[in-house]
């Protein structure tokens, strides 16, 4: 019976995995695009060959509170060719966060490097702008190297940068 189960396990994850849609640059808004294209002009710079974008490169959320679909792009998983580390580095991994503005444009409000980042908890407020964590390099907060620096944001359509001391 155990064995059954697992093996009926098996089969539904790769039946998921065979279904997986590869991620294609034009399901998203042109400036999402625009956006994903540096990703091709820094390969193309470092004579890396052909970019790899993973699944999970784009996230849309709501993340000024306005009903309408924001993006972030981190290129934490993206390949250059066969190097896996043109896009990150010591500093964390190149990250863009596009909001979607009334008449629909996509403007990117924030673009650098991020060792990590997490969307907190929603507001309780309905249609509150959502605040993200930024650990960035230590350098950011008079630090250096590997100490971790760490930055508070919330999301409005005015974009954004993380100065170093």
């Amino acid at each position: 019976m155990r064995s059954l189960i697992l093996l009926l396990t098996l089969l539904v994850a790769s039946a998921r995995a065979d279904d997986a849609k590869p991620f294609n640059p034009a399901d998203y808004p042109p400036g999402v695009q625009t956006a994903l294209h540096y990703a091709n002009e820094e390969c193309d710079a470092q004579e890396g060959g052909e970019v790899t974008f993973a699944p999970n490169t784009v996230r849309k959320i709501d993340l000024t509170g306005d009903g309408r679909e924001d993006y972030i792009v981190d290129f934490q998983d993206t390949k250059c060719g066969d190097r896996e580390t043109t896009y990150c580095g010591t500093g964390g991994c190149v990250m863009k966060i596009l909001v979607t503005l009334p008449e629909g444009r996509v403007r990117e409000v924030f673009g650098g490097h991020v060792l990590r980042y997490r969307i907190m908890a929603p507001p309780s407020k309905r249609g509150a702008a959502r605040t993200i964590r930024f650990d960035l390099h230590g350098s950011f907060c008079g630090g250096f190297g590997p100490q971790t620096c760490i930055k508070q944001k919330t999301i409005a359509a005015p974009p954004f940068a993380f100065r170093q001391p």
